[in-house]
C-alpha cells in the first residue's frame, strides 16, 4: 500500500480512490487494521508528494520548465498547468497544500510550486500528512461501508474494480496518446 500510494502521487494512472477504497474493503474483511492502513497509505502519499516538492526545491524554475516542456506528454500537463498551481499557492499560502489534498489533479501538482516557493519542509510535510490523513481515512471508511455490497456481489465487484483500474490506465494512455501542447490545439 505504501508503494502504491507513493507511485500514485508520482505517476497519474491509478487513483488513490481505488487503492485506499479497496484497502477499506480489506479492513472490513479483517485483512488490514484501519489505523495501520491509514498510516501506511498516508506515509506513501507523503513520500510520493515529497518527490515533487524536492524537484521544486532543488531545481530552478528554468530547469523545471524544460523538464515539464520535454516530458509534458507523460505528465499530461504543461508549464501553464504548473504556473496556475503556483499562482494558487502564492495567493493562498501554505494552507492550500492541505486543502488541495482533496482535489484529484491538484493534490499532486501543488507540491512542485510549494518546493519552488521554498515552503518550509516541515510545514509541507505536516500539511501534506494531515490533508492526506483526512482524505485517506474517508476513502478507507467508504471502502469499509461498501464492503458488504462488494462481498455480496464479489464476482461482479472484482470485474468492476478491475474495470475501473483498466479505465484509469486506459484514460491515462489515451491522454498521453492524444496530448498536445496548448499552442498546437485548434
Amino acid at each position: 500500500m505504501f508503494l502504491l500510494m507513493a507511485a500514485e502521487n508520482i505517476f497519474p494512472p491509478i487513483p488513490s480512490e481505488i487503492i485506499m477504497g479497496y484497502g477499506g474493503v480489506l479492513v472490513a474483511r479483517g485483512r488490514f487494521d484501519f489505523a495501520t492502513l491509514l498510516l501506511i497509505g498516508t506515509l506513501g502519499t507523503v513520500a510520493g508528494n515529497y518527490v515533487w516538492y524536492w524537484m521544486g526545491s532543488r531545481w530552478s524554475e528554468a530547469r523545471l520548465k524544460r523538464f515539464v516542456d520535454k516530458r509534458g506528454r507523460w505528465l499530461t500537463m504543461e508549464w501553464q498547468d504548473f504556473t496556475s498551481a503556483a499562482q494558487v499557492f502564492r495567493k493562498h499560502g501554505d494552507w492550500v497544500v492541505f486543502v488541495l489534498r482533496f482535489s484529484p489533479f491538484l493534490r499532486t501538482i501543488i507540491s512542485l510550486p510549494a518546493g519552488l516557493a521554498k515552503m518550509k519542509l516541515w510545514r509541507f510535510l505536516l500539511f501534506t500528512f494531515l490533508g492526506s490523513l483526512v482524505w485517506n481515512a474517508l476513502l478507507i471508511w467508504g471502502g469499509q461501508k461498501l464492503a458488504g455490497a462488494i462481498q455480496e456481489y464479489e464476482a461482479i465487484a472484482g470485474y468492476i474494480v478491475g474495470g475501473l483500474i483498466a479505465v484509469a490506465v486506459g484514460w491515462y494512455l489515451f491522454r498521453v496518446a492524444t496530448w498536445k501542447p496548448r499552442s498546437e490545439r485548434p
